[in-house]
């Protein structure tokens, strides 16, 4: 799946879960191809689902163990997953933003 969307530079479009340490994105298309962690995404990913690039971490939970929730709300099933191919040659980077895609 081609990901031209970045992380950086535009936090404020994907927003960080409540109940787990990942973000939600709204759309597959909206996939940031510069962020290495968790990230909640629907499940109309599955279409595109190319276990070479991603790795489906867990589906719909939390780690309290109630559906995901963002500022208190619930968005639509999610399914978990964390990019294995981060792509960072083609796109400009700050120091700051370089040091969090190689930590974790």
């Amino acid at each position: 799946m081609a990901l031209t969307k970045r992380y950086f530079g535009n936090e404020a479009e994907y927003p960080k879960y409540d109940n787990y340490d990942g973000i939600n994105v709204n759309k597959t298309q909206d996939i940031p191809l510069d962020f290495k962690g968790v990230m909640g995404v629907p499940i109309t990913f599955l279409h595109k689902f190319n276990p070479d690039q991603f790795e489906i971490i867990k589906f719909r939970k939390g780690n309290d163990d109630k559906d995901l929730s963002v500022n208190g709300k619930c968005p639509y099933f999610r399914i978990l997953i964390k990019n294995k191919r981060i792509k960072t040659e083609y796109i400009d980077l700050t120091d700051k933003e370089k040091q969090c895609i190689t930590q974790s």
